[in-house]
């Protein structure tokens, strides 16, 4: 099969089911009819590995669908995410920022009335004002092939325009390549979604009626198993289910008051250490387990998500809006550890788990640069010799050192903290430096180019007590997106990487959350896929932060259930 592309060409890409796809080059176009769309992509994929350029990760899904995982990919929306922050995207927003409009007047799709200008052709993509035409943002562009071109050559110029801008971000030599990889972070996350996380279900429904009892027959038998579990909190002060609302935090702080205890809030921490003064707080904390299974990861929670192949899926979300860390939908991310043990990889699988070790402070060595914290980062617990060298116990060091980043500057660690300052003060001056800038309402980039928007809102008539208040609040979050965001961007580095070396291997991530990582590969494989996962964390260092004298590291495990992990 010929086709018009070379190794290394940019490709954009617009398809549209029923209608087929449409590319564009530099220096070439083709199009292609529905019944071959899927079979010439992939032979397309297959001989020259372009780089496709597409608007949206919907584009990535449909890849995904048709067989196809691309090796190499240029998300105008992730891109977009890096250059302007926060979570919006869209064709009309990437449009008016190539452009320079102002995403305040983004035109809208309105119904034609009697005052609606005569020619509603909508042949143009671009109206008079430049922003692009809502029509065809909505659906016009997938009616036909030659819209669809014209889909694809607009895609292929906000791309060039992109580009030229990460270069203008002289002082992010890193960009380029975290624009890369925050694409294909948005093709890993169709892959997440189409691939699903192995589930035992039935593993999971012994798990789950060990917390709210057997699957309820109905409505009432679900609020009769639910007063059962009450009680079992009510009993200790001889009290009916009506007398104290437990969902409630004022019923629970007078439940605890009728027992001598008093607290501000009912928060659990603070349960968990007065759970000595009377049994009814164990009990509390226990029956709070057992709600949050019974309300958010119960029977209706497999019903709804897990597949009849038995895999556990939700939407994924390449960026947040604040540190850009991939996200996901179904409990994926806050699934409760008792019910890791349900996550089992298939027969004849393994599942390869590996987390980044102390990712946080060996980001700050890298971002600052500080020789001194950078040489902490050989020792597999970098805390140790932080701690040694402040002359205070690991855990004071360890306290002080995410409170640097956190802005916590009393409490647990203050006096550590104090000590930071002359021991690593180059780290101390960037977070310093960054909290200041916030604080001023100047917005940052990561080391990535990811712009944190800190652009103030105070108003002359705020009183000074509530400037000073967020003025505060913005320095506390300005100096930790830097160390946050630039940890995203790590992570999905690495991840990009681990999916790319995995590949040939048929191995798959089937589960990204925080600094972890789960790959999902054949017994045979394991030993492998782990050393490739290990190799890869070395590799990204290389990739996101050059010839830094930060090590980093991962603890790698090959493990049957997710629970093993350690």
């Amino acid at each position: 099969m010929t086709h018009a592309f070379t190794r290394g060409d940019t490709v954009a890409i617009a398809t549209s089911e029923g209608v087929g796809a449409a590319l564009v080059s530099t220096e070439n176009t083709m199009d292609l009819d529905a019944d071959e769309t899927w079979e010439v992509l992939a032979d397309i994929e297959r001989s020259t590995a372009p780089r496709w350029v597409w608007w949206s990760n919907d584009t990535a899904r449909s890849f995904v669908a048709g067989g196809i995982r691309p090796a190499r990919c240029w998300d105008l929306d992730a891109v977009h995410r890096l250059l302007v922050g926060g979570w919006r995207g869209g064709a009309g927003r990437v449009w008016a920022h190539r452009c320079g409009l102002d995403n305040g007047e983004l035109p809208r799709v309105t119904v034609p009335d009697l005052f609606s200008p005569p020619d509603e052709s909508h042949h143009d993509p671009v109206r008079g004002d430049g922003h692009l035409d809502p029509s065809w943002i909505d659906d016009l562009w997938r009616s036909d092939l030659e819209h669809l071109r014209t889909w694809a050559t607009l895609a292929l110029d906000v791309h060039h325009w992109q580009l030229d801008e990460l270069e203008r971000l002289g002082d992010r030599p890193a960009a380029q390549s975290t624009a890369r990889s925050e694409s294909a972070a948005a093709l890993l996350c169709a892959e997440l979604e189409a691939d699903g996380l192995p589930i035992d279900v039935a593993e999971a429904e012994r798990i789950i009626a060990s917390f709210i009892g057997p699957r309820p027959d109905d409505g009432a038998h679900e609020a009769m198993l639910a007063a059962d579990r009450d009680q079992l909190v009510l009993r200790h002060v001889h009290a009916a289910s009506d007398d104290f609302d437990l969902r409630n935090p004022a019923g629970v702080k007078s439940l605890l008051r009728r027992v001598g205890i008093e607290v501000p809030d009912t928060r659990a921490w603070r349960l968990e250490r007065m759970s000595d003064q009377h049994e009814i707080v164990e009990a509390l904390l226990a029956w709070r387990k057992a709600e949050r299974i019974a309300t958010t990861f119960g029977y209706r929670w497999l019903d709804q998500h897990v597949g009849v192949d038995r895999r556990l899926r939700g939407q994924w979300s390449p960026s947040d809006g604040a540190a850009g860390r991939m996200t996901a939908t179904a409990g994926l991310h806050n699934m409760p550890a008792e019910l890791r043990p349900a996550i089992v990889a298939e027969p004849g699988h393994l599942f390869v788990r590996a987390d980044l070790g102390q990712i946080e402070p060996r980001i700050l060595a890298a971002v600052a640069d500080d020789d001194a914290l950078a040489a902490a980062t050989f020792d597999d617990d970098m805390y140790a010799p932080v701690a040694q060298r402040l002359g205070v116990t690991r855990d004071v060091a360890k306290v002080a050192v995410l409170g640097a980043m956190y802005g916590q500057t009393t409490g647990h660690g203050a006096v550590a903290l104090r000590g930071l300052e002359s021991a690593y003060p180059v780290a101390m001056a960037y977070l310093e430096h960054a909290a200041r800038r916030a604080e001023g309402g100047n917005d940052l980039r990561t080391r990535g180019g990811r712009l944190v928007t800190m652009s103030s809102n105070d108003s002359e008539t705020d009183a000074d007590s509530e400037t000073r208040s967020r003025a505060a609040a913005r320095g506390r979050y300005g100096r930790n997106a830097m160390v946050q965001g630039a940890a995203a961007e790590f992570f999905k580095t690495w991840a990009v990487i681990v999916r790319a070396r995995c590949a040939p291997l048929d191995a798959h991530i089937v589960m990204c959350l925080h600094d972890e990582l789960v790959i999902h590969c054949l017994e045979a494989d394991a030993d492998r896929v782990a050393s490739i996962v290990a190799d890869g964390v070395a590799e990204a260092s290389h990739h996101w932060a050059g010839a830094t004298r930060v090590r980093f590291v991962a603890d790698v495990s090959i493990v049957k259930r997710w629970s093993d992990a350690k």
